[in-house]
């Protein structure tokens, strides 16, 4: 049996007879004594043994012309050009002629006829087998029955403009085909006999021998570039393909080939109809039928096929077949619409021909998925499970992945499952739980070795989530893998986590986290630095020392803050105190925590150090880091820690820096050290007079016999005069072995010095009593008696008078341009008026003072709450020491000499009072 009975037969075209009208009310006829058809430019051409061409257009109109006087033996319509090439008879014998219509121009009301020439090859005139021309209008090509053909180069529009050249042969030629290939042009030429490809882009036009077999009239032809333009030849028993240079596939499809068209992909054959003529060798009338069949060549399939009676010749135009019989009727075949063809090929289940025809008919994405799905829910209700998941995977990116992964969750069914997740993460349209299911996939099958080629093979675009990945990766127990993808990619909490809480592999995560970037590795050490201190200490310190000094990754200059890091110290105080030391050794700007901690550590290694030595260096490395001047502004803070570790000599310097003397004085009373509180009082009671009361008060208290420091405390106070002697006494009064002996020497310098003091009293009031007697005598003569002035020198200039010049009663005389000058009123003499103003003032302000103090103790006797009065009077600044400015200071005997003068003004306004 023939190979073509074993391919599928399908009616995809309808058939139906071209009628005059719609409502199919008569046959379409067309004249009788056609000889040559064609098609193109939206016309149907017949040309007929008168001499006329025929045009039928699509609304059956038919128009005519005369184009030879005898007859049309050969059309060639070009499709890109309304150029028409005939051949044809003008008068008897074997002389056609070759003409060219520009049909779109008229020349008396046919179209204009632009070349005649006669189509002889040589001297002897031969018949004309077939013409062909390019569509360039570079070249047109002319067959005979002898074997030669006349190739025209030029313009085949004009005489003038081309050339004809012979090209010999000796079989009769029976078909033409050009070929464009870029710029290189060929034309294949087809005999009884051979097959053979001319080159005409070359000198001399050399020609490839393709074949050693040819065809019949009208039996070749040229595919369309969906199939390479490819010369179909058919013969009686195989259909042959060629390239421009060799041959290519044979197809076996046997009987009498009578006509051979390309149409959109299928090859249209008219041939013998070898069943009935075997059936009715003796009925004459079955002679004539022929079978027309179109091939679907590329899906391996036959569309159509037909029994028609003496058929002329197909024709394709207006986006169908038609097929001419010689009784004049024309027949339109009609090629079914993409979906019903695969509609029919779906209910016979041909789904893998259904889908080479819906990428031949170039059908869209979405229809092809749609076909790739119903293929793969046949096979898989078949059972055929692998040959379902490929199809499937070809509708990824149209087809909801959850339509097949629902299928395929059965634990049998887990390899077709990972084939299709795998798919579907090469075509990077995965998402997360796609990811999460696939290596599940991997793990359950425990294929490590699909498993690292899915993590390693994407180095460009990743195609899945690799947080999902890593995570998934992690729970299932492969913690290379994990690792590897979270180093890749940069998932640096991942990494850790692995390392330090799967793997427990710390040395390694801490070698990484000082690989990364100053940032990362800064936040990394915060999360991490315990875990890591832990089981590393000593590499972790030297990490953080270089993470807050001069880490390598550290491009910006910046540096972590040492005190964010304290905290994973918490079980290492060795390594604290290292690290600490460090901080403080390279950046003495550290933050203070830094400082308050490593005094902390430094104080509880002292306390807790037994070796008299290293405590003694260890006191000492406290007293320097106390001295280093960073506790000045957390002074509380240091004296606390001191306080609690009992770091005597650090809490003495600090209340020392501190100006707490007092602080001092109690510390040494609270230790009973008797020569300290001695030497505190020498050593700071020039700041602070009261600690030299306070000592003798504590003296005075102590039971034991201190009478040497009772005496050198008494000095003190006795040379200082800080303490009256009642007082003294009445302190001594509470030790119990404080004697007589003991004060004596006080007492006595002290009555003598009061003794002193009086009689210098006392001759201070005589001495003011006799300068107010003598004032009082001053003014008696100057309010009873003339004043002569007799100064000759002006007080101010020291120039000698002259008039006019001003006296004051005081003595004191001045040029009256010099009195105007100095003189702040026209009373006051200027010599005498800054210590006058003084003394007024001092008066005035005692009077105020005295006023203010009789009101005072008024409304405190008088009201309810007398301390709101005293916040009161305290507020207004009633109690704050007295202080006139009236001058500028003189220095000390300025000062001396106001003070006296207060003295005496005090003492005259008691002995008025």
């Amino acid at each position: 049996m023939a190979a073509y009975l074993q391919w599928r037969r399908f009616v995809f075209f309808e058939k139906e007879p071209v009628r005059i009208s719609d409502d199919g009310d008569g046959m379409f006829t067309l004249p009788s004594g056609l000889t040559v058809c064609d098609s193109g430019r939206g016309s149907l051409l017949f040309g007929d043994m008168s001499g006329f061409i025929w045009f039928l257009s699509r609304s059956l109109q038919l128009t005519s012309f005369q184009a030879h006087k005898l007859r049309v033996t050969h059309l060639h319509q070009l499709k890109q050009h309304n150029i028409l090439v005939s051949v044809g008879e003008d008068e008897e014998g074997l002389n056609p002629l070759v003409k060219v219509w520009n049909l779109e121009k008229r020349d008396g009301g046919s179209p204009l006829c632009t070349r005649i020439f006669p189509a002889i090859p040589g001297n002897k005139p031969t018949v004309v087998t077939c013409i062909t021309v390019h569509e360039n209008l570079n070249f047109m090509a002319i067959g005979f029955t002898d074997g030669s053909v006349i190739l025209t180069k030029g313009d085949i529009t004009r005489d003038r403009h081309s050339k004809t050249q012979i090209l010999q042969g000796i079989y009769p030629v029976t078909g033409m085909a050009f070929r464009q290939t870029g710029k290189t042009t060929h034309l294949f030429v087809v005999t009884t006999e051979n097959v053979r490809s001319y080159e005409l882009t070359q000198k001399d036009y050399p020609y490839t021998e393709l074949d050693s077999h040819g065809c019949g009239l009208r039996c070749s032809t040229l595919t369309d570039p969906s199939q390479d333009l490819q010369l179909v030849v058919a013969g009686n028993d195989c259909v042959y393909l060629y390239q421009r240079d060799e041959r290519g596939p044979c197809f076996a499809f046997e009987g009498q080939k009578m006509i051979v068209h390309w149409y959109r992909g299928y090859l249209v054959i008219v041939s013998k109809d070898r069943s009935n003529f075997a059936g009715h060798a003796g009925n004459s009338h079955t002679m004539d039928k022929q079978l027309l069949t179109i091939y679907d060549l590329s899906n391996k399939l036959i569309a159509y096929s037909c029994i028609f009676t003496e058929v002329v010749d197909v024709l394709a135009e207006w986006g169908s077949l038609y097929v001419l019989t010689r009784d004049g009727l024309l027949h339109a075949l009609h090629e079914k619409d993409t979906q019903t063809k695969l509609e029919m090929l779906f209910k016979k289940n041909l789904y893998v021909m259904a889908i080479s025809l819906a990428k031949s008919q170039h059908l869209d994405s979405d229809g092809l998925s749609e076909i790739f799905r119903q293929y793969g829910d046949h096979l898989y209700s078949k059972g055929d499970h692998d040959g379902a998941i490929q199809q499937y995977i070809r509708t990824i990116g149209k087809l909801e992945p959850s339509y097949v992964i629902r299928k395929f969750l059965d634990a049998q069914r887990i390899h077709n499952l990972t084939a299709y997740l795998q798919a579907l993460h090469l075509q990077s349209l995965a998402n997360a739980d796609h990811t999460t299911l696939l290596l599940n996939c991997y793990t359950k099958l425990k294929d490590s070795a699909h498993l690292e080629e899915f993590i390693k093979a994407s180095e460009g675009e990743v195609r899945f989530d690799v947080e999902i990945a890593i995570k998934v990766l992690r729970q299932a127990g492969y913690h290379s893998h994990a690792l590897y993808l979270a180093e890749k990619h940069a998932h640096h909490e991942w990494y850790l986590k692995i390392q330090l809480e799967d793997i427990k592999n710390f040395q390694e995560a801490l070698q990484y986290i000082g690989r990364l970037p100053f940032n990362q590795a800064e936040s990394n050490m915060k999360r991490y630095g315990k875990t890591l201190m832990h089981h590393v200490p000593n590499e972790t310190t030297r990490l953080l020392n270089n993470l807050c000094t001069n880490f390598p990754q550290n491009g910006e200059g910046n540096r972590a803050n040492p005190e964010e890091f304290i905290p994973i110290f918490a079980n290492n105080p060795t390594e604290l105190k290292t690290f600490l030391e460090y901080m403080i050794r390279e950046h003495s700007d550290s933050p203070q925590g830094v400082y308050d901690t490593l005094l902390e550590l430094r104080l509880q290694n002292w306390a807790h150090e037994m070796d008299p030595q290293v405590k003694s260096q260890l006191h000492d490395d406290a007293i320097s880091l106390l001295k280093s001047g960073r506790f000045k502004n957390v002074f509380d803070k240091a004296l606390v820690l001191c306080q609690m570790h009992n770091f005597h000599n650090g809490v003495l310097y600090l209340y020392e820096q501190g100006k707490l003397f007092q602080q001092i004085m109690h510390y040494h009373m609270q230790n009973d050290q008797y020569q300290k509180v001695i030497e505190a009082c020498e050593r700071y009671g020039e700041q602070e007079a009261c600690l030299w009361e306070q000592a003798l008060s504590y003296f005075s208290r102590k039971e034991e016999d201190c009478k040497e420091h009772i005496a050198t405390v008494l000095g003190h106070i006795e040379n200082r005069n800080l303490m009256p002697p009642l007082l003294v006494v009445q302190t001594l009064a509470h030790n119990s072995t404080a004697t007589l002996s003991v004060i004596r020497e006080y007492l006595i310098s002290k009555m003598q010095k009061l003794s002193q003091q009086t009689d210098e009293d006392e001759r201070t009031v005589r001495q003011y009593r006799e300068d107010t007697a003598r004032i009082r005598r001053e003014i008696h003569e100057l309010r009873t008696s003339p004043k002569i002035f007799q100064k000759t020198k002006c007080s101010i200039c020291s120039s000698s008078l002259e008039l006019p010049s001003v006296h004051f009663l005081c003595g004191h005389s001045f040029h009256q341009h010099c009195f105007e000058s100095y003189a702040e009123n026209d009373v006051d003499c200027p010599t005498c008026q800054p210590e006058n103003r003084k003394v007024l003032d001092m008066i005035r302000a005692q009077e105020e003072k005295r006023d203010l103090y009789d009101k005072f103790q008024h409304q405190l006797k008088r009201s309810n709450d007398g301390f709101s009065v005293v916040a009161d009077y305290f507020g207004r600044g009633v109690f704050n020491k007295l202080t006139l400015i009236t001058d500028a200071p003189t220095g000390r005997m300025g000062g001396a000499k106001e003070a006296g003068l207060q003295r005496e003004l005090l003492i005259n306004t008691k002995r008025k009072a």
